[in-house]
């Protein structure tokens, strides 16, 4: 009734301190069925799920019967000359065991082996102490999806954004007559935390009204990115069309206020908007968008893209929409940086930093939007190195190396440093008083 089949998973000791001998590195490389009976059948031992100040801790405990012969006859055969093993002739403590019925990881905290006590004069089990297994950055890879998958989201992560492929984004413009000319920003404002809407007034009947986003800088003083920025640009998706007057300009929201724009009247035919054709790829920053020039008198447009995080282009907007077109002029997107970029990264390979020669291993490749988790990081990757897998010789070029964990729901430093600036704020000057 409580027999089951588990995972017998033994530690290889791969590296230990050479004096006091603490393990510094072991791996998990091999899993084996083998029966068991649970002898802890009532439930979990141990103090359960505790709510402490670290968040929720499960400290589950459960109690394992194998039969020696079993283990000595089929296990101990199949482990005995792999390196870094020990102790092959019976479950050592700091193995593991997968524990199917909970989908759970258990770490061998003691193994008796003289329980019941020579009865027949000879021991005939060993009785397998565990509990919950606490991972610390151990290699799982046993080539067991079910096991290998439970520490998929564990331990300390940076994530890579990588450089894709090298594929230039195409588009189309419209044109229109009556619309907007570019705006001018009168008062950059100050504080804005995200990006803050921009409304025009509405165009006459029969007319279009303009739209357009705000461009955020933290590049002034007093603007570090956590308090917020200035607006120092107007982006246009739309100059709108039918205006007799200009519009007015209302920046509002983001957090932050005082942003001040206004702009004019084109007095003919203009650049009115964009439409991506082809997003491209491999982009590590916001491509330029030149159009062909309008006849003698006229100003040629000019116009930018925006990239996500995988270095695609997803919105296109107008910088100057020009004026004197008399036909639809054709633009061209600025070419993303020449980079070779091939494979699909694995689980659990080792991945190499080209230039730094830092090594990790993968815990996640999201190729739509070109990002690498990796784990037990040793070194630091560098900005622009190919990142390049052992076995699946994958190669993508670094764009960004996060070194925050983003998986940790307990990492929350930028808001601490926000909170504790409200108490003391030194980025803008001595609260001290100065010297």
């Amino acid at each position: 009734m409580y027999g089951i089949e588990i995972y017998y998973i033994p530690r290889r000791y791969v590296k230990k301190a050479s004096v006091i001998r603490e393990v510094i590195q072991s791996e998990f490389d091999n899993a084996y069925p083998i029966e068991a009976y649970l002898d802890s059948y009532e439930g979990y031992g141990g103090q359960g799920t505790l709510l402490s100040k670290f968040g929720i801790q499960e400290s589950d405990d459960m109690t394992l019967i194998v039969s020696r012969e079993r283990y000595e006859n089929y296990i101990t055969p199949l482990i005995k000359n792999i390196p870094n093993i020990e102790l092959s002739t019976r479950p050592k403590e700091g193995d593991l065991i997968y524990f199917p019925l909970g989908d759970r990881l258990f770490e061998i905290n003691y193994v008796e082996h003289e329980q019941p006590f020579y009865q027949l004069q000879k021991n005939y089990i060993y009785t397998l102490k565990c509990q919950l297994y606490r991972y610390e950055d151990e290699v799982l890879d046993t080539g067991v999806e079910t096991i290998d998958d439970e520490i998929e989201q564990l331990g300390y992560m940076q994530t890579l954004t990588l450089i894709g492929q090298a594929i230039t984004a195409t588009g189309t413009a419209t044109t229109t007559t009556g619309g907007i000319t570019i705006p001018i920003i009168t008062n950059m404002g100050g504080g804005y935390s995200s990006t803050p809407t921009v409304g025009f007034s509405s165009a006459p009947p029969g007319g279009v009204t303009a739209a357009g986003i705000a461009s955020i800088t933290n590049d002034f003083v007093g603007c570090d990115g956590i308090k917020g920025g200035s607006v120092n640009a107007i982006l246009l998706t739309n100059v709108g069309s039918g205006y007799t007057v200009a519009p007015s300009i209302v920046i509002s929201g983001g957090g932050g206020d005082g942003a001040v724009a206004n702009t004019g009247l084109t007095t003919n035919t203009s650049i009115s908007g964009i439409t991506i054709t082809a997003s491209g790829s491999g982009y590590i920053e916001n491509p330029t968008i030149t159009f062909s020039s309008p006849p003698i008198g006229g100003i040629t447009a000019t116009g930018v893209g925006r990239i996500n995080s995988a270095g695609i282009v997803t919105a296109a907007f107008i910088v100057n929409p020009g004026s004197g077109y008399t036909s639809t002029p054709t633009l061209t997107f600025s070419a993303p940086p020449a980079s070779v970029a091939t494979g699909s990264y694995v689980f659990n390979e080792i991945v190499t930093g080209s230039s730094s020669g830092t090594t990790a291993r993968v815990k996640e490749f999201d190729a739509v939007n070109n990002t690498l988790e990796v784990s037990i990081v040793d070194g630091a990757f560098l900005v622009g190195e190919n990142i390049v897998g052992s076995e699946s010789g994958a190669s993508f070029a670094v764009r960004l190396a996060n070194k925050d964990d983003l998986n940790d729901p307990f990492a929350d430093n930028d808001n601490i440093e926000t909170r504790a600036d409200d108490i003391i704020d030194f980025s803008k000057g001595n609260p001290f008083g100065m010297p």
